[in-house]
């Protein structure tokens, strides 16, 4: 038996007065929808429904189960909408995960903003330079840098992600400018740590590649900390331009430029990508937060 629907038969013959006003409301046989009810009875043990030629009326035990299942079934109305409206609505918990310098400067202030146009959104940020996988259960949406990724998710491409040489003037005046890439082995070096290991000074050279990293300064996963290093005139940084910018524009730090690209990988296109499973665009708070972010960051490119 169809318990569920039993019910719904039941109450809706309580409200009507009438088997056979309910089973019009259901478009089924007034014979089925009352060979139902009785099997509902049947299952509890207990007359539901006083029956007569004329009326129908409720026993008492039967209007202590009818007030009970009204508030099941209110309630199953109630999750009904409610998921009617998440599939509509962008609403609920959004997983991110983002490279940590990406996401103190970039992400997190977009998301103030994101949260006041959709205040529904409960925001889950994990900011972490370690690759996570974009399952249904770990993330809604990652930020990462690299090369185009090869494992089944869109990926769009944000902005380059671009690594430049940057001195501070007082280190430049002191240690004196380099005027070939590699001449840098001799300089003090700043740099970051990655999750496979520092980047290193890489250049192109007479058709092949030269690691033309300094001496180790200082190494951390934390670019902040580095530029605020390297501002202070402690070594030569190599990082991204995004990263870089107020730094760049404020003049605390200056790009160093050579004959040479400098790089601190062989792969060329480094990008930064937004990365989501194609079938959870459809869900309304994750297609929300990428066009969002999408949109913004290109504006700022």
């Amino acid at each position: 038996m169809d318990q569920l629907r039993a019910i719904r038969y039941f109450s809706k013959v309580v409200e009507t007065g009438s088997f056979t006003k309910a089973a019009k409301a259901f478009g089924v046989p007034p014979s089925s929808l009352s060979r139902r009810v009785s099997d509902l009875e049947k299952s509890l043990g207990a007359t539901l429904l006083q029956r007569s030629t004329r009326i129908v009326k409720l026993t008492e035990v039967g209007r202590v189960y009818y007030n009970d299942v009204q508030q099941i079934l209110n309630q199953l109305e109630q999750s009904k909408e409610t998921v009617r409206s998440y599939q509509t609505t962008p609403m609920g918990r959004l997983r991110i995960s983002s490279m940590v310098g990406f996401g103190e400067k970039i992400l997190l202030p977009l998301l103030e903003e994101f949260s006041e146009l959709y205040p529904q959104i409960v925001l889950d940020v994990s900011l972490s330079d370690e690759l996570s996988a974009l399952g249904r259960d770990d993330v809604d949406i990652a930020i990462r840098g690299g090369y185009a990724p090869n494992e089944r998710v869109l990926a769009i491409r944000l902005m380059d992600n671009e690594f430049i040489p940057v001195a501070s003037p007082s280190y430049l005046e002191k240690y004196g400018v380099p005027e070939h890439v590699m001449e840098l082995k001799e300089h003090r070096g700043l740099y970051f740590k990655a999750p496979a290991g520092p980047t290193p000074w890489l250049c192109y050279v007479d058709e092949q590649w030269h690691d033309v990293s300094g001496p180790v300064g200082a190494m951390s996963n934390n670019g902040s900390w580095l530029a605020q290093k390297a501002s202070k005139g402690e070594g030569i940084l190599m990082s991204t331009r995004w990263a870089l910018a107020s730094y760049l524009e404020s003049g605390t730090l200056q790009e160093l430029t050579f004959d040479h690209e400098l790089a601190v990988t062989q792969h060329a296109d480094m990008a930064i990508y937004l990365l989501y499973q194609k079938q959870r665009y459809l869900v309304p708070k994750v297609k929300a937060a990428v066009d969002f972010l999408v949109g913004k960051i290109k504006e700022k490119k």
